[in-house]
């Protein structure tokens, strides 16, 4: 009998180490399929493009992990995976130009990821719809069609979201058209003969959009006429209009401002008698701060009086919902738009001299070299015993160093500190544009900076340091202002830059404000100095309002807040009523419904206080055009202030206006456009063109509308072929760095 053996399957063999690693993806091919895929790839879906075997899915999590933790790759839901920086499908998109066609090109409302947020093109909107403006909010259907681009459709209109157009109204036989003001849209809109609101030519306007057809010019009714492109007055109107900022306060903030009436001593403090005085610009249309300084015998004391704006804008009041709206006032040439009704901006809550003013004060006091020793917040009645400007305390001091002597020795101790901190002094002169009676452009100059401007400065920084240390001693809500180290991205964009000065920067996670400051000191004095503070500058992560506290890196201080300007920032206000509540200073404290909004209320001013820059920022440019349009066709010393592969940007050293040389300006050459070093290279002459270098423009157009300047090359001069990074460029960094190491 034949004995049966019982047949069993092989075993499969295990596949060795190296053939299961080969069925993993590398970290590159993981990022580029993530890149690269449609909508928001799952686990399974990176699992079924590589072909992973069960037993290596554990590896796979592990570099999706690691991907996530280097920032390349974020979660977008459960086991879902989408490129850093990535946009979702739907998302709420803020229309920000108009392109040539008419078409609306939008960035995502909330974007945190480092660098500048993706470009998304619109699609038209259905037929019968309103074409999407400037300003218009809607949520979005996203495609993604480029690294850094997408396409956009609308899915809702945010409501009262629908956007403005302004600009140069034209005449036409059939009615007329608008010329944006914003020269970073190409598009025009026509404007039917019955909704031109009586506009006559070169007015500068305000539109909506109106239902047109998908394609084609898009029809818009004129809804505000703004004034005479000619009269200089208008400049500052189309940056406020284009900027969305309000101008007009409502009816019921008008009339709590005007029933207003001042503090009575009551509980408060009395310091009438203490020889408090304001210093500001000759130009201030408001005084919220004033200071004292006395010597002690091993330091000094100081006293920090702040208007009471707290006992005028109570939480929930009119003026209170408007002015967190507002967020802060805006400043231009000719103009304030405040934050506050003038009857307390420029009434009450100002500390003119000879008049008794409720406040918050800090009294503090230092050692003889600037270290803080301790410090007390109160809530007083003042009366300021002058008005002063920087001018005139500067003037005076060196006519007689008794006059204010102690304020400048407590400002020179407070120095002291600040040298031994280490902080980040950016040396960018602001640019003072003076009118005449008339409204019409006197003068452009940089505003000069004294060490009265530093005083005040030093002041304000220790008040604002006293504040955020006293809520935390309160275990209270702080509306902190928070200012974090540059990003990596902007580190090395920064180090590249000073590489073509043969500067060396150190490792981010090493980095201090002082390394910083010490390169602005290299190159103080030498033709790269502007240009350094310029991209040290840009190099910056942006300062903000936040509850959550994570330092100053700037001024190189752990915990920070703005507490010195309430009529003109709303985070101050904040500041404020969390220190009436936490020190039992009155029943207009800080609320409840106060707290529980900080986050929201902080997003909200940071963004007002951008749109503020972005506006006196165009104001200023528009006031330049003005200025220069009489002089089209001069010559003028300038510096490259910028590098792009569509022509170079440049800094008019006489008034600090910048504008374009596109390509065909250049000479007819092969320009090489070398991102890294940041350069044009002409391949035939040999010529480069570099940051920093000095060359001569002629002026050939000035905008005034639109704030926007195009320069010519006149020459090829010596000087102007630059040679080598190794060449005369780098002499006067190298002479500095030669210099400063003999010093030692």
């Amino acid at each position: 009998m034949k004995t049966r053996h019982k047949q069993t399957k092989p075993k499969p063999l295990k596949p060795a180490k190296e053939a299961r690693r080969a069925t993993l993806p590398t970290r590159d091919a993981v990022k580029r399929f993530l890149s690269e895929a449609e909508g928001v790839p799952h686990f399974r879906d990176v699992v079924r493009a590589f072909s992973v075997a069960p037993e290596d899915r554990k590896a796979l999590r592990g570099i999706m992990k690691s991907l996530e933790v280097d920032g390349h790759a974020e979660r977008a839901g459960r086991r879902r995976y989408v490129e850093a920086g990535r946009l979702p499908e739907n998302v709420m998109v803020e229309v920000t130009g108009i392109d040539r066609d008419g078409e609306a090109i939008a960035r995502p409302v909330t974007w945190d990821a480092v660098g500048k947020p993706p470009v998304i093109f619109m699609q038209p909107e259905r037929k019968g719809a309103a074409a999407l403006a400037p300003g218009a909010r809607v949520l979005a259907r996203l495609r993604r069609i480029g690294p850094d681009k997408y396409e956009g459709r609308t899915i809702k209109r945010v409501e009262g979201q629908s956007g403005s157009i302004v600009g140069l109204f034209h005449k036409t036989p059939h009615g007329g058209r608008i010329e944006s003001t914003n020269r970073r849209q190409k598009g025009e809109w026509i404007i039917p003969a019955s909704e031109t609101m009586d506009a006559e030519e070169g007015e500068i306007v305000r539109a909506e959009p109106l239902p047109g057809k998908p394609f084609g010019p898009k029809p818009a009714r004129i809804t505000e006429r703004l004034g005479n492109a000619n009269d200089a007055r208008s400049v500052s109107l189309i940056a406020i209009a284009q900027h969305g900022i309000p101008m007009d306060f409502p009816e019921a903030a008008l009339k709590e401002a005007k029933r207003a009436r001042n503090v009575a001593l009551g509980k408060r403090t009395d310091l009438r008698d203490l020889p408090l005085i304001t210093i500001d610009g000759a130009d201030a249309r408001d005084f919220d701060d004033a200071v004292f300084a006395a010597p002690e015998p091993h330091g000094y004391r100081l006293i920090v009086a702040i208007a009471d704006v707290a006992h005028y804008v109570k939480p929930r009041s009119a003026l209170d919902i408007e002015a967190r709206l507002r967020g802060n006032s805006c400043y231009f040439p000719d103009r304030v738009v405040p934050m506050l009704p003038e009857a307390l901006s420029n009434g009450l809550c100002s500390l003119k001299p000879d008049e008794e003013r409720g406040c918050l004060f800090v009294e503090i006091h230092i050692d003889v070299h600037g270290t803080k020793l301790n410090h007390k917040f109160g809530r007083g009645l003042m009366r300021s015993a002058a008005r002063k400007t920087y001018d005139e305390v500067q003037a005076e001091f060196e006519d007689n160093p008794e006059n204010h002597g102690h304020l400048f020795a407590a400002f020179h101790a407070l120095s002291e500190a600040r040298k031994r901190r280490g902080t980040l002094d950016l040396d960018l002169p602001e640019r003072k544009v003076t009118l005449d009676a008339a409204g019409q452009v006197q003068n452009i100059a940089p505003r000069p900076r004294l060490d009265a401007h530093k005083l005040i400065e030093e002041f304000m920084i220790l008040a604002n340091v006293c504040a955020a240390e006293e809520l935390e001693r309160l275990k209270l809500p702080c509306m902190y202002r928070v200012h974090a180290p540059p990003s990596p991205e902007k580190l090395d964009n920064l180090r590249s830059f000073l590489a073509t000065l043969d500067i060396s920067l150190k490792p981010g996670d090493q980095l201090h404000p002082r390394d910083l400051d010490g390169i602005l000191k290299l190159v103080e004095g030498t033709p790269s100095a502007t240009m350094v503070n310029e991209t040290m500058l840009r190099a910056q992560s942006q300062a903000e309002y936040a509850p959550d506290n994570i330092g100053h890196f700037g001024l190189a201080l752990t915990r920070y807040a703005h507490f010195t300007s309430p009529i003109r920032r709303y985070a101050d206000l904040l500041v404020h009523r969390a220190l009436i509540k936490g020190l039992k200073l009155g029943r207009d404290g800080l609320t409840d419904e106060e707290i529980a909004a900080f986050a929201d209320t902080a997003e909200q001013i940071t963004a007002t206080e951008r749109r503020a820059t972005l506006a006196e920022r165009d104001s200023i440019d528009r006031y330049l055009a003005l200025y220069l349009q009489h002089r089209v066709g001069e010559l003028f010393h300038a510096r490259i202030s910028g590098v792009t592969k569509f022509g170079l940007f440049a800094t008019l050293t006489e008034s600090g206006a910048s504008g374009f040389l596109s390509m065909a300006s250049l000479p007819d050459d092969a320009w090489v456009y070398d991102e890294r070093a940041q350069t044009l290279s002409g391949r035939r002459s040999r010529v480069v063109f570099s940051l920093t270098q000095e060359i001569e423009v002629r002026l050939n157009e000035a905008k005034p509308i639109t704030g926007g300047l195009l320069f010519g090359l006149t020459g090829m001069p010596e000087t102007q072929a630059v040679q080598r990074r190794t060449g005369n460029r780098m002499k006067p960094v190298r002479q500095a760095k030669a210099q400063q190491k003999k010093r030692r």
